[in-house]
């Protein structure tokens, strides 16, 4: 349907009647927009990838996207990425899955198509869980990086993870759920591993039972931890090895079930020797006496003297949390690696690649913390990339060519991104700062923030501990409780020491790892020591982590897709049209929709063009060589004609006549 009239009810209009008929796709431009249908639609398969494929089929579609990006990798020489935006719920996890799938549809000869799609129940099952906004929530940042061979066939594949929201391991809010595995594990293991594994109903573990909820409708999580173990074994995690990750999903809940008892007047504690100690102690390789030293002690150096303080109750259950989630955090790293090492590129490696991103959407809820600070950075700046490439370098390359050129306004969100980047004084920086500090609170930060940053048009400040930023999708109030210590994220050398002296080989491996990240090992005045890659907060991590995915996308050429949740109820024939209008106000689609009206439908370098004209002359240099031959062969023609003609005439016998027209058939043949 092409619109005569751009106006937001024509453009609503066209989307909602595109809904009503399951036709969730619509172009916007040179944007895709998808509508989350809620349910399943009869749009995918492989007679769908195969009509894309051939062009039989150009109506709007995930596909359509990953064929033109494609195609374009081929003919261009130039890695392409795929960028995946919206709102938590949208459907983004899903779309990229889709996009996965056409693109391994093309084979690789090797079945390593077929371990890239399998990486999806795995990533889904330790970094997605229930939201209040949507069942199948990604916790985590994901870019998957698809590389081909010299045939345009897949050879391999990389996963670069983002932010796990560790938090979530040992909390999370009445409604949600914390991370899928642990109920597929729960409801999916069979007797030999519940058993080993002292495996209870969800409902009985304390991480667990805080939320009050434990299923989600239409999902069979037993059936969904069979997917899991499958998976594994597609992308070569040995039975081993998934043993050994299973004991650690078990470990990380047994451990919020240990408890702690009082010793004496000034609320110092041990732990309480019962059966969550002794299956922690079990499932980790340890005795209880480590065990109970770990989360009732701990060691520091002040002032160059050794000295161990005992810790009262609130210290024991954060430095157990902490453990908890430090075991839960490089499990779920480890196995990124494992993928990684199955999915690794071959030598047919070319160097081209498409890039698929799936990152977590915006988030705006009734309350919202450190996590959705950090999911909300990462949308500003992918939509600061969206801006870049779809408004500033469009209208500023007609400018420099000299086009006659209306300028079409867009809402550029330059001033929010200044907001939490700027130094010294801006949101991330004075975060990093007050997380120095030993003394520093919440409500110091929070105060902090309203004494520099009142004045900025995207802040505002609000009672106590809370503050509100004006962002791309409207406006979120954050809640500074917990700030500070989750972007200090510490965890203890003790904890770290106690994992490398376990004896089963993984704990090891974290421990490890995290002994690796820190080369020299500092003790300051009144702190616990920690490993130096620890000292580095979590925000700044993170910001490192996006600048680095920024540096990668601005190398390739984009595709975006937008997805639109059009209602927050999660079902199916209900189109919300002010949440829609909103969510296309905010990623600019409108916009998107004008500018490319106003412009130009095809760009090119010069070289490209210069390169494209080339292959075109010699085109037309093959073409006109061959009408020139066929003129010739058509004069030669028609002059042996003449001579066949002449020579029969003129012979008397009708065998020589025979005779002389098979032999001048033959030269005619082999001359032309």
């Amino acid at each position: 349907m092409q619109l005569s009239y751009l106006s937001e009810p024509s453009v609503l209009y066209n989307l909602q009647y595109r809904y009503s008929q399951d036709m969730i796709y619509t172009k916007a431009g040179p944007v895709l927009v998808a509508v989350n249908p809620f349910k399943k639609v009869a749009l995918y398969g492989n007679e769908y990838i195969k009509a894309y494929r051939n062009k039989t089929m150009d109506s709007p579609h995930v596909y359509a996207i990953a064929d033109s990006a494609l195609r374009e990798m081929k003919r261009d020489e130039v890695n392409q990425s795929i960028i995946i935006s919206g709102e938590s719920g949208a459907g983004k996890t899903e779309t990229a899955k889709i996009a996965m799938q056409y693109l391994a549809s093309l084979g690789g000869g090797s079945g390593i198509e077929y371990e890239i799609l399998q990486t999806n129940p795995i990533l889904e099952a330790f970094g997605n869980a229930k939201t209040l906004r949507n069942d199948n929530s990604s916790r985590f940042g994901k870019l998957i990086e698809i590389h081909f061979s010299t045939t345009g066939r897949i050879c391999g594949a990389m996963i670069q993870t983002f932010l796990l929201e560790k938090s979530r391991v040992v909390q999370c809010a009445v409604g949600e759920r914390s991370y899928h595995i642990f109920y597929q594990l729960c409801a999916g293991a069979p007797t030999t591993l519940r058993e080993k594994l002292n495996l209870k109903k969800v409902d009985e573990y304390k991480y667990l039972k805080q939320s009050c909820c434990y299923s989600i409708a239409g999902v069979d999580d037993a059936e969904m931890f069979h997917a899991v173990t499958e998976a594994m074994n597609i992308v070569h995690i040995s039975k081993e090895d998934q043993d050994n990750v299973f004991a650690m999903v078990s470990a990380v809940l047994w451990l919020g079930d240990v408890s702690f008892t009082i010793i004496d007047n000034e609320n110092h504690v041990e732990i309480t020797v019962e059966e969550a100690a002794e299956t922690v102690s079990r499932l980790l390789g340890c005795s209880i006496e480590d065990l109970n030293l770990v989360l009732s002690k701990r060691h520091m150096k002040v002032n160059n003297e050794n000295i161990v303080q005992k810790l009262t109750l609130t210290q024991a259950t954060d430095t157990r949390d902490a453990l908890a989630k430090a075991l839960y955090a490089s499990l779920f790293e480890w196995l990124v690696e494992q993928i990684n090492k199955s999915l690794s590129v071959g030598k047919r490696r070319t160097g081209r690649s498409i890039s698929i991103l799936d990152i977590y959407g915006f988030e705006s809820f009734d309350k919202n913390s450190f996590e959705q600070f950090c999911i909300n950075y990462a949308n500003e700046r992918l939509q600061q990339h969206f801006n870049r490439h779809l408004f500033k370098l469009e209208q500023e390359e007609y400018v420099e060519d000299g086009i006659d050129w209306a300028k079409v306004e867009f809402e550029d969100n330059q001033d929010c991104l200044n907001l939490f980047e700027k130094k010294p004084l801006g949101l991330l920086s004075l975060l990093d700062e007050e997380s120095t500090f030993p003394n520093a609170t919440d409500l110091t930060f929070a105060n902090k923030l309203k004494q520099h940053l009142d004045t900025n048009s995207c802040f505002r400040g609000e009672r106590g501990k809370a503050f509100t930023v004006r962002h791309y999708a409207g406006e979120v109030a954050y809640d500074t409780s917990g700030f500070l210590e989750k972007n200090r994220d510490l965890l203890h050398m003790d904890s770290i020491q106690f994992l490398a002296k376990c004896k089963l080989s993984i704990p090891q491996t974290f421990a490890s790892k995290m002994l690796a990240q820190s080369d020299n090992l500092e003790s300051v005045p009144y702190r616990p020591s920690v490993a130096d890659s620890q000292k580095l907060s979590v925000a700044m991590k993170f910001k490192g982590q996006l600048f680095q995915l920024m540096q990668r996308l601005e190398s390739t050429t984009p595709h975006f897709i937008r997805c639109i949740k059009p209602n927050n109820l999660q079902l199916p024939a209900i189109y919300g049209q002010e949440l829609v209008l909103q969510q296309l106000k905010c990623c600019g689609v409108l916009e998107v929709v004008r500018i490319s009206r106003s412009g130009y439908p095809t760009r090119m370098t010069h070289q490209k063009f210069a390169r494209r004209m080339v292959f075109f002359f010699l085109r037309m240099l093959r073409l006109k060589i061959h009408l020139v031959f066929r003129l010739q062969f058509f004069i030669n023609s028609t002059f042996c004609l003449r001579c066949i003609k002449l020579a029969t005439q003129s012979c008397s016998s009708e065998l020589v006549r025979l005779a002389t027209l098979r032999i001048l058939g033959i030269v005619l043949y082999m001359v032309f």
